[in-house]
């Protein structure tokens, strides 16, 4: 299968979890960008996927992303007050997010903290890296879900939003997200896809207020 049909096969993949007048939570499948590359061949994303559904909308506008290589629950909005409404909200910290992730090897602990800076490495971008001078705070919990032979099922909170925070936070403890090209052991362990999804997210609504959440099933 070439490279654009198995983007369109995974953007085919797209599913609507929760449809509000002003916002809309789906569930990204592995493969697919959350908005349109810079490159011809990357126009196709999440976005894309939504202007063809909401035609009527000022939306869809992105409020926070998740890599091309990440699955799960995202929130989009359709207009631009619940957009300011939703950054805010995570800006501010208000959102709750929650991984899945199988990493390699075994953890020596039931949970633990990693609290260690990350910059964009400016010589090799996209790739980030731990650096205690320069770096932006970082802040992943992990919890050990399942211990499985030679890996460990994990869950993963971020308590800030670091680009490619949890793959590099796991690569730096030891324990690469398995499947993960730039951080981990791809040539050890060959994967279909990196093992990290985005099971639950939680925000308050910007029309009541109330606190919602949102879950999708972990596909590996």
């Amino acid at each position: 299968m070439s490279t654009d049909a198995r983007r369109q096969n995974a953007i085919d993949q797209l599913r609507l979890i929760a449809r509000t007048p002003h916002y809309v939570v789906l569930d990204k499948p592995a493969g697919v960008l959350s908005v349109p590359g810079k490159a011809a061949e990357n126009q196709r994303s999440v976005i894309s996927w939504l202007r063809g559904m909401f035609p009527a909308a000022s939306g869809p506008i992105v409020v926070h992303r998740l890599d091309m290589d990440t699955s799960g629950v995202m929130v989009y909005a359709l207009d631009q007050a619940t957009q300011r409404a939703l950054s805010w909200s995570f800006e501010s910290r208000r959102v709750g997010k929650g991984y899945v992730a199988l990493v390699h090897d075994t953890l020596a602990h039931e949970s633990g903290t990693i609290d260690e800076p990350i910059r964009a490495d400016i010589k090799r971008r996209p790739y980030q890296i731990v650096d205690h001078l320069q770096g932006r705070v970082a802040l992943t919990h992990w919890r050990v879900l399942a211990y499985e032979v030679d890996r460990t099922r994990v869950a993963l909170t971020p308590h800030t939003g670091r680009t490619h925070q949890l793959r590099v936070h796991m690569a730096h403890i030891g324990h690469p997200i398995i499947g993960d090209v730039l951080y981990g052991q791809p040539e050890v362990e060959p994967a279909p896809r990196l093992m990290l999804h985005a099971q639950w997210l939680e925000f308050p609504d910007p029309s009541t207020g109330g606190l919602v959440r949102f879950v999708s099933p972990v596909p590996f």
